[in-house]
């Protein structure tokens, strides 16, 4: 895709602002040849912001940075559930989402979107220790405390700061690809990808070595996708059963071990189609699909369109 336009990310910085909410975003979408996007940090007014955690953040632009933007985070912030934001905050956030801008609100910025009505109906998330307290103050936002981010279109939240991760990689894989948001992961020192429907927390514990074995079982499967990949074979290569193999699994991604293949395979299938002019067919025997016919009907299953359209949305540029 044509890098020749910057996108507008704005980052609005609220009283009590948590860092790491902050800067996720500012080091995701930082401007650099590999991301074509230009951020501004924002507050209700220039100047100082009093952040939590002993921080304070000097803003170089106020509110009209949110009619400038064409993205708009919401980073999380001390003691949500105590006030709304100011009025003004919550006007220019409805005014950008009309002109339609995305809002994408990281942890407890939910409540400050929640606060401008657009997420009355809709699913949200926000940090698990503020679910409830979030359902409690705005009774219309379909509140799910067991996933790691919401994308309802135009307004977008995610559970706590790691989270956040997974929501900007998530946007940049819309955005840009697959292959810009893996570079993006790579350079953050972070998981590719971790579906939104993940749970925010194992409920219950799972031992330490479990956890690692399963890390390096999807480790070792995303080197064979264009191998058979059955069930018995990844749980004996977790070295447990495959009930509990599989069990498990889905607590950890929210996927089956299937499905995770699957995706897995059409990742690589929209990578390939990226940054390569491999035929369908040859990407099709590369991913472990065997033909074109069963790769554009996974396809179209999950991503809604053609792997010849999907190429297209990436070459024809700006």
């Amino acid at each position: 895709m044509s890098a020749s336009r910057l996108r507008r990310v704005a980052v609005l910085v609220l009283e009590g602002a948590k860092p790491l909410d902050v800067g996720i975003p500012a080091q995701v979408f930082t401007t650099r040849a590999s991301m074509p996007y230009e951020v501004r940090l924002c507050g209700a007014a220039p100047g100082l912001v009093s952040g939590g955690d002993g921080l304070s953040y000097h803003v170089a632009h106020g509110l009209e940075a949110l009619a400038w933007a064409e993205l708009v985070f919401i980073p999380g912030y001390r003691f949500p559930d105590r006030e709304d934001p100011p009025p003004a905050v919550v006007q220019a956030l409805v005014a950008a989402h009309s002109r339609g801008a995305r809002l994408a609100a990281i942890s407890t910025g939910a409540f400050a979107l929640a606060a401008t009505g657009l997420l009355d109906g809709r699913r949200a998330t926000t940090h698990w220790h503020y679910t409830r307290a979030l359902a409690a103050r705005h009774p219309h936002v379909r509140v799910d405390e067991n996933v790691l981010f919401v994308d309802e279109g135009k307004v977008l939240t995610s559970a706590g700061a790691a989270s956040g991760i997974d929501l900007c990689l998530h946007i940049l894989r819309g955005d840009l690809g697959v292959a810009a948001s893996n570079h993006a992961a790579r350079r953050l020192v972070a998981a590719p990808y971790r579906s939104g429907g993940q749970a925010q927390y194992v409920p219950r514990s799972v031992p330490e070595p479990l956890g690692e074995r399963f890390a390096a079982t999807r480790e070792w499967a995303l080197h064979r996708l264009d191998e058979p990949l059955t069930l018995d074979l990844l749980a004996r290569q977790a070295a447990v059963s495959a009930r509990t193999f599989s069990r498990r699994f889905v607590e950890e991604t929210g996927y089956t071990p299937m499905q995770w293949v699957m995706r897995a395979r059409i990742d690589m299938a929209r990578e390939l189609l990226e940054l390569s002019e491999r035929g369908v067919e040859q990407i099709a025997t590369d991913v472990g699909l065997g033909t074109g016919a069963n790769l554009r009907t996974h396809f179209q299953r999950i991503l809604g369109t053609t792997p010849s359209e999907y190429r297209r949305t990436f070459t024809r540029g700006e």
